[in-house]
């Protein structure tokens, strides 16, 4: 496999330049910088990487990284990690809702790095399974939630990884013939009631 090709953007030259370092130094491929909104997204449609990282907010700026992020996710050319120095709760949510896979809050660790851009090509991979499965984005980013919450409760009570656990409710739903989102519903709810029961 290819070196991983990452596009990075930040308003501020200077962050630019540090985290492309850190990312060489670890053996990506930054093929483009960008230091706006509309470069970066118009940057992603020419350069096809495997994943962007920007900055949230752009100095000046009517978009932001969210809509970098709901952008690139809708048109489903690559994942997006969001580097921030604000933790809200509000921003993250928006986050969440634009499909974003990945948060890293500033300053970050260079150690930080490889483990949010495993996980978010990894939940890209997963997102890209789920709407082949359902064909909209909508309901993929719903059943998204779900089969993250039934992820949640297979690591829990079986001690699996999060892979293992993605890999479990495909297979259950292959098994099956029950969209993921159905087994996914069924695991929550069996949870539930084991929870009421006391079990």
């Amino acid at each position: 496999m290819g070196r991983i090709r990452i596009i990075i953007a930040d308003d501020e030259s200077l962050i630019r330049f540090d985290l492309r370092e850190m990312l060489t130094s670890q053996g990506y491929l930054v093929v483009g910088e960008a230091g706006d909104a509309e470069s970066t997204i118009n940057l992603a449609r020419e350069l096809r990487p495997d994943i962007v990282i920007t900055d949230i907010k752009f100095e000046g700026e009517e978009m932001d990284g969210i809509d970098v992020a709901r952008i690139l996710t809708e048109e489903n050319i690559a994942p997006v990690i969001l580097l921030s120095a604000y933790g809200q709760r509000s921003l993250i949510e928006r986050a969440r809702e634009a499909g974003v896979v990945s948060y890293l809050v500033k300053p970050f660790r260079e150690s930080d790095l490889p483990p949010a851009i495993e996980i978010a090509l990894a939940r890209f991979r997963e997102f890209r399974t789920l709407e082949n499965e359902i064909g909209s984005l909508k309901d993929a980013l719903e059943t998204r939630k779900l089969v993250d919450r039934a992820k949640g409760i297979l690591m829990d009570t079986q001690g699996l990884g999060e892979a293992v656990a993605f890999r479990r409710i495909q297979k259950m739903s292959m098994d099956n013939r029950k969209s993921m989102r159905a087994v996914a519903e069924a695991i929550i709810l069996a949870h539930q009631v084991s929870q009421r029961n006391g079990d």
